[in-house]
């Protein structure tokens, strides 16, 4: 009789384990998909300002019609991303673009006056601290997912058929360029 109920205590044990476990990864897997998400909408909301921007610039700086175009460009990318690795480019490729474009706004003191540059170029810096807050977030729970995974004993069950998810960062080709600190001269 002792040994039956010490089996069923184990057995218990072993499925409130099983449960919570699979219930934990899908938790992490949901907040990691939620985390995505953010970061499509951001971005999303700052695709949807440039072409206000971009008509703002165009009226001022008629003449700088590579830029905007490239923006347009980079823009048409990014809506067309899927993955995270594919997004990243994207938004790398987006950002030159965007900052040659707000290059020229430099350049034309009246357009830098105009209310409605004023105001898509603050909607705009306070998109990219979103976004940046949500690329952070989406990290965070990839990195707990991916863990989880890992863990004994979790990776004992494969992680109940869940993937590890990818990291959402700098090219390549810009690590370099954050590697060091910038040089300030006066």
């Amino acid at each position: 009789m002792i040994v039956a109920i010490i089996i069923g205590c184990i057995i218990l044990l072993v499925i409130i384990f099983v449960w919570s476990s699979y219930n934990g990864l899908v938790k992490l897997n949901e907040r990691v998909n939620e985390a995505w998400s953010d970061i499509t909408v951001q971005l999303k909301r700052r695709s949807d300002l440039i072409p206000n921007l971009v008509e703002t610039v165009k009226g001022y700086a008629k003449h700088e019609k590579s830029a905007i175009d490239a923006v347009s460009e980079a823009r048409a990318k990014m809506m067309g991303a899927r993955t995270v690795k594919a997004t990243a480019e994207a938004d790398k490729s987006f950002m030159g673009a965007l900052s040659r474009l707000m290059a020229i706004s430099e350049a034309y003191p009246e357009l830098k006056a105009n209310e409605n540059f004023k105001q898509l170029s603050s909607e705009l810096s306070d998109t990219e601290d979103k976004i940046q807050a949500a690329r952070r977030f989406y990290n965070a729970g990839a990195k707990e997912l991916n863990t989880k995974i890992k863990m004994f004993p979790v990776n004992l069950f494969k992680g109940f058929g869940f993937k590890a998810r990818e990291y959402y960062e700098v090219a390549d080709d810009e690590k370099a360029k954050i590697q060091d600190a910038p040089e300030v001269k006066f």
